[in-house]
C-alpha cells in the first residue's frame, strides 16, 4: 500500500509534478529499525510512558502484525504504525497501536503524516476483511482522531496514563445490505411477492398445490465473462432457495440471452453440468440470439409444508450450515466461494434435501446479501432483529471474516429453532450455533470481549414484518 504521487515520466506540454514530501507504505525490513527507534524516542524519552529504554510487547513478535511507515523524498522514515489481529485466529477484529511521527515531521512540509499512517492502516485493516478497528490512544490526541472520522467508544487506563478506546466506523455490511436488498421493499409494493406469510422468502408457494417456485436472475456481466459458471450458478442459487424451504426440486426452465450460438451454447453447457450434478431435469426454457448476455431460472419443488423465513421468534436460536470445502472461484476472490463444483452428485443432493431431514422454524438461504444480509432478511421477516455471535461462526480458513460474511458461499442456510432444539450434524458441512433472534431490528455482530457492534441498523428488504 502506498499513498502519494510518483510519476516517472513528464507529461507531454505540462511541467512535471510536484513530487510528494512523503509517500506511506508498508515497511520494509530496513525500515523497522528505523521506526522502533521512532517509538522509543517518543514513548520512552519523550513521554516516559515505558520504563526499561523499550515499549516492545508481544504485538511486535506476532507474525501478522503490518508496521505501515512513512518516507520522505530521500527514504527516511518520518513516522509509523502497526496494526495486527486482536483474537487467535483472526475474527476480524483488528487493533491499531504505537502511532508515533518525528519531531521534524510534525509542521511545515511534511505536515500530514499522522493523518495519512491513521489513514492508511484503516484501508489495510478492512482489506484484511476488518469488521472491527480500534485503538486507545493518549487524551490529547482524541480530538486528532475525531476529525478523522473515529468515535470514542469508551475510557482505559494503560500505564497510569488515562487513554481513551476510539473505533474506525467500518459499514462494509451495511452498505452491501444497502446495495443488494434495501430498493426491494418500495420497488414490489403491492405485489405481495410469495403471499401471505412468504413474502420475501426464498421461494413462493403455488397456490392450490404443494409446489413451491423460485427464481434468480444472474448478473450480465457475469454471464458474458465466465458463461459456464454463469449457467452452474444459476442452477446452483435456484436449488439453493427450494431447499430453504425445504422443497424437492422437480424441474428447472431457463431463459437465455447471447450474441449468438456459440456464447449461448456455453452458457447451457453450464446449466446442463449442474443439472445433472444435482439430478434435476432441464424442462424448457427460453432462447434468444443477438441480444446482449442475459440468463434467469426458474426452479419447481414439492413440499406440503414449505419452511418460512418468517417463522422465528425472539429468543430463538440461529444455526448456520455451510459447506466450507472447495475455494475462492477464479477471478471472484473474496466475493464467490465455490464449494459445489468438487462435489459428488450424492453430496449435493444430501445437502439440499437437508431440511426435509430436519424442519426449523424458519430458514432462508445464504444470497447475494451475504451471511449478515440474510440473517437481516430472516429476522426482518420474524418481525424482531437478531445477533450473530462472530466467533461461533464456521468459516474456511482461507477466507478472512469480513469476506466470509459478505460473499456468496456456494452452499450455506440459515435458520431458526427455538431454544433446546439442536440441528442435527451434517457429513458434508459444518453446522453451528452462531446466533439469535432478539426484540429490535438490524444485526448486531458479539465479539470475544462480550462487546456488540452493528452491522446492519435496521430493515434489510422493506419486505418484512420488522
Amino acid at each position: 500500500m502506498t499513498v502519494g504521487l510518483d510519476y516517472s515520466a513528464t507529461l507531454a506540454g505540462l511541467d512535471r509534478p510536484r513530487q510528494p514530501e512523503f509517500t506511506v507504505g508498508t515497511a520494509a525490513a530496513g525500515d523497522l529499525a528505523a521506526y522502533q527507534r521512532l517509538r522509543r524516542q517518543v514513548f520512552v524519552e519523550e513521554q516516559g510512558l515505558f520504563a526499561g529504554g523499550t515499549d516492545a510487547d508481544e504485538v511486535d513478535a506476532d507474525p501478522r502484525a503490518i508496521v505501515l511507515v512513512a518516507r520522505d523524498r530521500d527514504g527516511a522514515v518520518l513516522g509509523g504504525v502497526r496494526l495486527a489481529p486482536a483474537t487467535e485466529p483472526d475474527l476480524g477484529w483488528w487493533e491499531g497501536s504505537r502511532l508515533v511521527v518525528a519531531t521534524t515531521a510534525r509542521r511545515g512540509l511534511a505536515a500530514g503524516v499522522g493523518a495519512a499512517l491513521v489513514r492508511a492502516a484503516c484501508a489495510h485493516a478492512e482489506s484484511a476483511g476488518a469488521l472491527r478497528f480500534e485503538a486507545s490512544v493518549q487524551l490529547p490526541v482524541v480530538d486528532f482522531f475525531n476529525r478523522l472520522g473515529w468515535t470514542a467508544i469508551g475510557a482505559c487506563t494503560i500505564r497510569g496514563r488515562p487513554h481513551r478506546r476510539m473505533r474506525w466506523p467500518i459499514n462494509r455490511i451495511q452498505a452491501q445490505a444497502d446495495a443488494t436488498k434495501a430498493p426491494l421493499g418500495p420497488l414490489l409494493a403491492g405485489l405481495n411477492p410469495g403471499g401471505a406469510g412468504f413474502v420475501g422468502d426464498d421461494g413462493a408457494p403455488v397456490p392450490g398445490s404443494d409446489l413451491i417456485a423460485a427464481c434468480d436472475a444472474i448478473v450480465p456481466a457475469m454471464v458474458q465473462r465466465d458463461p459456464e459458471w454463469a449457467g452452474w450458478c444459476a442452477v446452483l442459487v435456484n436449488i439453493n432457495d427450494l431447499a430453504a424451504m425445504g422443497a424437492e426440486p422437480v424441474g428447472l426452465l431457463d431463459a437465455v440471452g447471447a450474441a449468438d450460438a456459440a456464447a449461448a451454447g456455453r452458457v447451457l453447457s453450464g446449466l446442463r453440468a449442474a443439472a445433472e450434478a444435482y439430478g434435476v431435469p432441464i424442462l424448457g426454457g427460453h432462447t434468444q440470439l443477438g441480444v446482449p448476455a442475459a440468463l434467469s431460472v426458474t426452479a419447481l419443488g414439492r413440499t406440503s409444508d414449505p419452511v418460512p423465513a418468517a417463522g422465528g421468534r425472539i429468543g430463538d436460536d440461529v444455526s448456520l450450515v455451510a459447506d466450507l470445502a472447495g475455494g475462492w472461484r477464479r477471478g471472484y476472490g473474496g466475493r464467490q466461494w465455490d464449494s459445489t463444483t468438487s462435489r459428488s452428485a450424492a453430496e449435493l443432493r444430501a445437502m439440499v434435501t437437508r431440511l426435509h431431514r430436519h424442519r426449523p422454524a424458519a430458514a432462508k438461504d445464504v444470497s447475494m446479501a451475504g451471511v449478515v444480509g440474510t440473517l437481516g432478511m430472516l429476522a426482518e421477516a420474524s418481525g424482531c432483529g437478531a445477533e450473530l455471535d462472530v466467533a461461533a461462526v464456521p468459516r474456511p480458513a482461507a477466507a478472512s471474516m469480513g469476506d466470509w460474511l459478505t460473499c456468496f458461499p456456494g452452499f450455506a442456510l440459515l435458520t431458526a429453532d427455538r431454544p433446546g432444539t439442536a440441528p442435527p450434524a451434517d457429513p458434508s458441512c459444518e453446522v453451528a450455533r452462531c446466533g439469535r433472534l432478539r426484540a429490535g431490528g438490524g444485526v448486531t455482530l458479539r465479539w470475544p470481549d462480550g462487546e456488540c457492534t452493528t452491522a446492519i441498523a435496521g430493515p434489510v428488504s422493506g419486505l418484512g414484518r420488522g
